[in-house]
């Protein structure tokens, strides 16, 4: 599901299928957020792709942090790029590994007037200092899916949300196992 970069299934000597967690993540703004007052944050360019989806499904404006690297893995400034004032940002990604980006861009857009920053994120590995990152940050809410088990980390951040993808993972092998169209699942259903 949200393959880092869809490349990978080129690697693959069977058929793979990437499925897409933003039917369940629009559902999810639209069922616990006022979809009214929220923008899409992409926290890098390399997302901008994904958040530019999910803003026009939802009908909402798109904004972009651009980082500046001084070194390799090493970020310098991070500059915003599209309004956030006074509305409830929405930072989306495919993973969140270290969570360190994640804080800094939720900080960048706090200072630009956010009311409310919450990170939206398909993969939650969150290894290492993460859950200390993410108690540690501004963010309001860390909204995950359930491709990656949690253990324990619910409990040690109150900040965690969960988003059960299994669901689509299920009809999408249905869809597979019948022959039938599982791009369809992602075009088609109502969100």
């Amino acid at each position: 599901m949200d393959l880092h970069a869809s490349q990978i299934q080129g690697f693959f000597n069977i058929p793979v299928d990437n499925l897409f967690a933003e039917p369940d993540v629009v559902r999810w703004i639209r069922e616990n957020l006022p979809v009214n007052k929220c923008v899409i944050v992409s926290p890098d360019a390399g997302g901008a792709k994904r958040a530019t989806s999910i803003a026009n499904r939802l009908d909402r404006p798109f904004a972009l942090i651009h980082k500046e690297r001084p070194r390799p893995n090493e970020v310098g400034r991070m500059v915003l790029v599209g309004d956030v004032e006074d509305k409830v940002a929405i930072l989306v990604d495919d993973m969140a590994d270290t969570c360190g980006t994640l804080a800094k861009a939720a900080a960048a857009v706090k200072d630009k007037g956010a009311t409310e920053v919450m990170a939206i994120v398909t993969h939650g590995i969150l290894s290492g200092n993460a859950i200390e990152t993410l108690n540690n940050s501004c963010l309001n809410q860390v909204v995950v899916t359930n491709t990656v088990p949690l253990g324990d980390k619910e409990e040690r951040c109150p900040k965690l949300r969960v988003v059960d993808v299994s669901a689509t993972i299920a009809e999408a092998i249905r869809r597979t196992h019948n022959g039938e169209s599982v791009s369809y699942l992602f075009n088609n259903t109502p969100i």
